[in-house]
């Protein structure tokens, strides 16, 4: 009578793989929730549509230019919102799915997540479509717009680093 083997404990690029998307889609969902809550609303130093240069379709200083901001906001909002959502899922099917790491390892791809979604936006929004920037309110504000994608890159940086460090997840997964 053959014995059944059970099959090797996943390799450690494998398991980690579980927590790549849902580490990063909260890190791009909160990140953006960060943006839209502290930068729109807060601070009120942009809105989704607010160029006061070349595109100023929609300044803040009439109701109709913010309700309509304020439509585009709400977009915005629900986006991120979704990706925070899905990233929850995702995570809770891995934790069901038997898949462990450190903290180390989830917060590192939140960080980078929030890093990405700056960058990206950063480029798309301020730089390319000019539909807004950082402020909005001040003359020059490709300043602003640099400090937003160097604060996003060293955010991408440090997650990485942070996730790169997770010795306990890794050993975990190893002990499996």
């Amino acid at each position: 009578m053959a014995t059944r083997t059970t099959a090797p404990p996943a390799t450690t690029d494998r398991s980690s793989r579980g927590i790549t998307a849902p580490g990063l889609l909260l890190g791009i969902g909160l990140g953006g929730l960060v943006d839209g809550i502290l930068l729109h609303q807060i601070l009120q130093w942009h809105h989704m549509l607010t160029d006061y240069g070349g595109h100023a379709s929609f300044p803040a200083t009439t109701v109709p230019s913010l309700e309509d901001n304020t439509l585009w906001d709400g977009l915005f909002h629900a986006g991120t919102w979704m990706c925070t959502l899905v990233g929850i899922l995702l995570l809770w099917r891995a934790v069901n799915g038997g898949r462990h790491w450190g903290w180390r390892s989830l917060v590192g791809l939140m960080l980078a997540g929030w890093g990405l979604f700056n960058v990206v936006e950063g480029v798309v929004n301020h730089l390319i479509l000019t539909v807004h920037h950082v402020r909005d309110d001040l003359g020059g504000p490709l300043a602003w717009d640099i400090g937003f994608l160097v604060f996003g890159a060293l955010l991408v940086l440090a997650g990485t680093a942070l996730r790169g460090s997770d010795r306990e997840g890794i050993a975990g997964l190893r002990r499996r």
